[in-house]
């Protein structure tokens, strides 16, 4: 018997719409839909093209819909932390913001002065970002009170998707855990630091577990995207690091992830969160995952600083692929330049800028595009070594086995570097773990499979995994 799933996967570069198909226990994968996301600066701030993604996630379903007889479900994921507003007809506020605009620049000291960052932990257990919820919330908050006073919902990004398709406003607690107001002990909303700071709390929606069944989607659904019957949308890991988590092929606890893309999420998965002055200190993070696990990590900024690089290059005229771009790097020489890759966390241009941070750092400068590469998954191996040996350290576990899942497990040259670095077995794979572990939550929540331990064993059965060991 074959089950057909559809995720709707939504990046920071880029959408798609995956068709599952699970046949016992091997899954397959198609992708029949693929777009841009590309965000919007405006002189107010820098936007997402939120409806222009639900357009793009439609034409998605509808090509998906020509190709089987039916779907037995659909589910969104998305990044974390951004989120929009629906007013009391149920219409969207004001578009959402792009986690990198600039009005959260400064924000944690002004929040930390009201409310004091260990009692922000203590409540949230997350690492402390400009980019989470909670500074988000302060500043629109600070912009524009008329939009929360006019606010009944708060929806991040997967659930607001969610909206769209079938009309229910809940918060996915993987994606509600991204916020910095979400208590993964309490399993609830903290809404005292959000009142301690001034911000209303009642727009905050009922919380839902991932892996459940949500609603049918809408009839204006069904007729614009060709679907045959009223198909259900599932919970899943809506945040796209839970689903994909949740595909990572592992055995055992001796072992961490890496979701490698635009960020790079470095952690292990625990039953119950570490909140305590350690992990305060070393400013790691609790989120929530499928199964009612933790997923216990470091954001690092990943790949970002690459793309970045690549942008400012094709933008004076140099125009290459992101394949003969690492061709290059692998064959630049070897370099000890460490960058600070938190130093890079705005859009720019990134290769000025890491020529500006190797002087001011007195380190060696990069002449060339294949140099400027390495140079940068280097930093990254170097990141990940140490996020590594503070895991170890807060976790009390010997972590032998580095998994690397998402788009950049396709990274030879950073894989290869990772196991150098951290003298760890590396297993790179499966790339399309996110839209894996979307699809098989959904099974999950159908009743089709039983458990997260069989999801993994469908995973490992259903996807190549490319081995690195330390050279």
């Amino acid at each position: 018997m074959k089950s057909s799933y559809l995720a709707l996967d939504l990046g920071a570069e880029s959408g798609r719409a995956m068709l599952a198909t699970l046949a016992g226990p091997k899954l397959s994968l198609t992708e029949f839909h693929r777009f841009a996301n590309v965000p919007v600066a405006l002189p107010t701030g820098l936007y997402w093209d939120t409806l222009g993604l639900f357009r793009e996630m439609c034409t998605g379903i509808r090509e998906a819909a020509r190709n089987v007889d039916s779907l037995d479900g659909i589910a969104v994921d998305t990044w974390g932390v951004d989120f929009g507003f629906l007013g009391a007809d149920g219409s969207l506020l004001d578009n959402p913001r792009h986690y990198r605009d600039r009005r959260t620049f400064g924000l944690i000291d002004q929040v930390c002065a009201r409310v004091p960052a260990s009692e922000i932990f203590r409540h949230s257990g997350i690492q402390f970002m400009e980019i989470n919820s909670l500074y988000q919330l302060y500043a629109a908050q600070r912009d524009m009170p008329h939009v929360l006073e006019q606010a009944t919902h708060l929806l991040f990004m997967p659930d607001l998707f969610n909206y769209f398709l079938t009309g229910n406003c809940v918060a996915e607690r993987t994606i509600a855990s991204t916020s910095q107001f979400y208590d993964p002990v309490r399993k609830e909303f903290a809404n005292g630091i959000l009142s301690a700071l001034g911000i209303p709390t009642g727009f905050l929606p009922p919380l839902i577990d991932p892996g459940v069944e949500l609603a049918p989607v809408m009839t204006y659904v069904m007729e614009r995207c060709g679907l045959r019957r009223d198909t259900m949308v599932y919970t899943i890991g809506s945040h796209d690091t839970a689903s994909a988590v949740a595909a990572v092929p592992a055995r055992g606890d001796d072992w961490c992830y890496i979701s490698s893309g635009t960020w790079s999420l470095m952690g292990v998965e625990l039953d119950e969160p570490i909140i305590n002055g350690s992990s305060l200190l070393a400013n790691f993070t609790n989120e929530a995952g499928v199964a009612n696990k933790i997923r216990f990590l470091k954001n690092i900024p990943g790949l970002w600083v690459l793309q970045e690089c690549k942008r400012a290059w094709e933008a004076d005229g140099l125009k290459f692929s992101y394949a003969e771009l690492m061709a290059a790097a692998a064959a630049a020489p070897a370099m000890e330049t460490v960058l600070d890759l938190d130093e890079f966390h705005s859009p720019g241009n990134h290769p000025a800028r890491i020529v500006e941070h190797c002087k001011k750092t007195r380190q060696q400068v990069p002449e060339d595009t294949g140099a400027t590469a390495r140079v940068i998954l280097y930093s990254l191996a170097v990141r990940y070594k140490q996020v590594l040996e503070k895991l170890e350290e807060l976790t009390g576990r010997k972590l032998n086995v580095i998994h690397i899942v998402g788009g950049g497990s396709r990274n030879t040259l950073l894989n290869q570097l990772a196991a150098n670095v951290t003298g760890r077995r590396v297993v790179a794979g499966p790339a399309e773990a996110t839209a894996a572990g979307n699809a098989l939550t959904q099974a999950l929540a159908g009743g089709v499979i039983k458990s997260l331990e069989e999801l993994r064993a469908i995973v490992r059965h259903s996807f190549e995994v490319e081995e690195f060991r330390p050279e």
